[in-house]
């Protein structure tokens, strides 16, 4: 049981798992518009995932304790630097379009963890996009939204059209919401001056806020021309376990709340559609 224990937490700490998540919620887009795209977007997509966010997660540690690294961080340096060779080898099959795009995102990744500007643009001393007042949430959404709805566009054939657009907002919304788990818990670590969701509205007007964010997620499905019952059926399961999940967050929530239940929800969206394909 300690191995086993072991190994999940590394499958936590390692991102696989969110890098699994958004790896789901790419596929789901390419089967809701049935886009003809092999094997590479997904595996770029995963391993770009896992070295985004160790990088995001693990920079400054590495950064500032690099000598008395504890074996558990070792362990994920070296799986977060073979993830990003699997990354390079799988770009050069990306076409310039792709490559470009996702430099893009690639950048707001790197700026959320890397100082870049003078201290009068921050509100503390790590001078980076995460340390902005409120920015983080709608950033992560951002670049989520980028690649998992965008990206296996991106280089085709396939006109953008209204729902098209729609799918970007509903993502967007949703990862907003998936979010707030998240924030609720790090209340008791997040400097005020980050300004996150329930810092300046509390907890219980957070989770309105979400609840009605999970509304407009799902009633915009009905706003497009062309969907299917299983799609819709899955999106409504996917919305009501999101709107429990939303309700049961505290600030004293276990290990594993947001970190596996919260996080695995698209993993849980895309088991589903197979499901009722």
């Amino acid at each position: 049981m300690g191995l086993l224990k072991q190994l999940f937490n590394f499958y936590i700490n390692s991102s696989l798992h969110v890098a699994l998540a958004v790896v789901s919620l790419t596929y789901i887009t390419i089967l809701d518009y049935d886009i003809s795209v092999d094997s590479t977007i997904l595996m770029f997509v995963l391993f770009s995932s896992v070295t985004g966010y160790n990088f995001v997660k693990y920079y400054g540690l590495a950064k500032f304790h690099h000598r008395s690294l504890a074996n558990w961080l070792r362990y994920i340096q070296v799986f977060s630097l073979l993830c990003f060779l699997f990354m390079c080898y799988y770009v050069f099959w990306l076409p310039l379009e792709k490559i470009l795009f996702i430099s893009v995102l690639a950048m707001l990744t790197f700026l959320y963890a890397i100082p870049f500007l003078p201290k009068r643009f921050f509100l503390d001393n790590k001078h980076n996009l995460r340390s902005i007042g409120g920015l983080k949430i709608y950033l992560i959404a951002l670049v989520w939204t980028g690649v998992t709805v965008y990206f296996p566009f991106v280089g085709t054939n396939y006109s953008f059209d209204s729902d098209l657009i729609l799918t970007g907002i509903q993502r967007y919304v949703l990862i907003i919401v998936l979010m707030l788990p998240f924030e609720i818990r790090d209340l008791r670590y997040d400097s005020l001056k980050l300004s996150t969701i329930p810092q300046k509205i509390g907890v219980r007007q957070t989770k309105q806020v979400g609840v009605f964010l999970l509304v407009v997620f799902f009633l915009l499905e009905l706003f497009k021309k062309e969907f299917v019952f299983y799609g819709v059926l899955a999106l409504f399961i996917v919305t009501l376990v999101t709107l429990l999940l939303l309700i049961f967050a505290k600030v004293e929530q276990g290990k594993y709340y947001s970190g596996f239940w919260v996080e695995g929800l698209p993993i849980f969206w895309l088991a589903l559609i197979l499901l009722f394909r």
